[in-house]
């Protein structure tokens, strides 16, 4: 019985990556196409000011708590969190994890980048960019980013914590930041919205897959590895 379940989690696994995939594929495929061109800059009005495209609409402190938001995407915030989760790795002596966790966050960037130089997407020019925009826009980085880290954490997380509901609640609080943060990059204008869902299913594809090498390598549990 233990086995037959171990198996359909797998199946599941593996269905969820093949599909965020495709899901990835399809995207690009239309973006290159140029046929998200309409319903992308749709969308992106919706978040911007009917008496000044260049401004989102809302308060200021809206505006400063979805800046706040996007950060938690950002390259440094990211380094620091997989930099921390790997020193704790160590510090419980899961050698086997702390390198996992270190490769497939690294490697995640890498494939980020790769991609960006592949589809070299111009970002919105609705809105002035910031000086340190000046990666291309396809896919997020910080939607793409922003899933592979926090979901490959939670994941090991959930892997070290006892109870069905933890494990939950540990997923879904990584789920919810990496929903926000690349909501976040269209409120601000800096992103498509197909930038961001091309993001999310890179990401969340990317996760799984760790996810998936991580069961089957049965790294997190243990006391050494």
């Amino acid at each position: 019985m233990l086995r037959n379940w171990l198996e359909v989690r797998l199946l599941v696994a593996i269905t969820a990556i093949t599909s965020a995939l495709w899901f990835f594929i399809e995207i690009a495929e239309d973006v290159v196409q140029g046929e998200t061109r309409k319903i992308d800059l749709a969308i992106l009005m919706v978040f911007r000011s009917a008496h000044d495209p260049t401004q989102a609409f809302g308060p200021a402190w809206l505006n400063e708590f979805v800046r706040d938001i996007s950060g938690l995407g950002s390259l440094g915030v990211l380094i620091l969190l997989v930099a921390a989760a790997v020193i704790f790795l160590l510090l419980i002596r899961k050698w086997r994890t702390a390198l996992f966790t270190l490769i497939a966050t690294f490697g995640g960037g890498l494939a980020s980048f790769l991609l960006k130089e592949v589809f070299s997407r111009p970002r919105p020019d609705l809105v002035p960019l910031g000086t340190l925009d000046y990666h291309a826009s396809f896919p997020s980085g910080h939607a793409m980013m922003s899933a592979l880290v926090y979901l490959t954490l939670g994941a090991l997380v959930a892997r070290l914590t006892p109870g069905r509901w933890l494990k939950i609640y540990v997923m879904g609080i990584a789920a919810a930041l990496s929903i926000l943060i690349g909501v976040s990059r269209v409120y601000l204008g800096v992103h498509w919205p197909s930038d961001v869902l091309a993001g999310w299913a890179a990401g969340a594809a990317w996760a799984l897959g760790c996810w998936l090498l991580a069961h089957v390598f049965n790294l997190g549990n243990g006391a050494k590895r």
